[in-house]
């Protein structure tokens, strides 16, 4: 095991949504369960497509391909004070690894039509696992810092925090 290894992917296809930057995105795709998106898959990997349409909600794994380097402590949404990264789902990360749950539509060729999608439109995908409620479902006890400030109601979309002035897409 080597400390600061360089791991590398190699992306499986990219997302197609009609988010073109972090602000107004949605915070997460649960709470906008009517935004689409396509999820191309790249012809090299079309065979891994088979049987996928069993699955009513996928795990996207995705890189933050925008996101403007790495911190360790981070002011969330909904909140004002500094918490460490790994307690929080700011994209602003050490390695920009993005995901979410989806539900699949339908499948059409190398096309996952899907919904309740947060991701930026031309974000590299990287791998794609079903939702299985038996491995994938756990009923929290605590929620750490979240627990005081969630919001019940209404959709809550990205703001410019994690943004940076003059970034532009590698």
């Amino acid at each position: 095991m080597t400390k600061g290894r360089i791991i590398e992917f190699k992306a499986l296809g990219v997302v197609e949504s009609r988010f073109e930057k972090q602000e107004g995105t949605p915070i997460q795709g649960r709470m906008a369960p009517e935004e689409k998106a396509c999820i191309r898959i790249y012809d090299e990997f079309a065979d891994g497509l088979k049987d996928i349409e069993g699955f009513s909600h996928l795990y996207i794994f995705f890189t933050f391909d925008r996101a403007a380097g790495g911190k360790l402590l981070i002011k969330p949404y909904l909140d004002n004070i500094e918490h460490g990264v790994f307690a929080t789902r700011s994209p602003l990360r050490p390695n920009p690894l993005g995901m979410t749950i989806v539900k699949l539509d339908r499948v059409e060729g190398n096309c996952l039509y899907v919904s309740g999608v947060d991701i930026l439109n031309g974000s590299p995908v990287i791998d794609i696992k079903p939702y299985v409620p038996d491995f994938d479902y756990h009923q929290p006890d605590k929620i750490g810092w979240y627990n005081e400030k969630r919001q019940k109601d209404g959709l809550v979309l990205a703001d410019d925090r994690f943004s940076v002035p003059g970034a532009v897409k590698p």
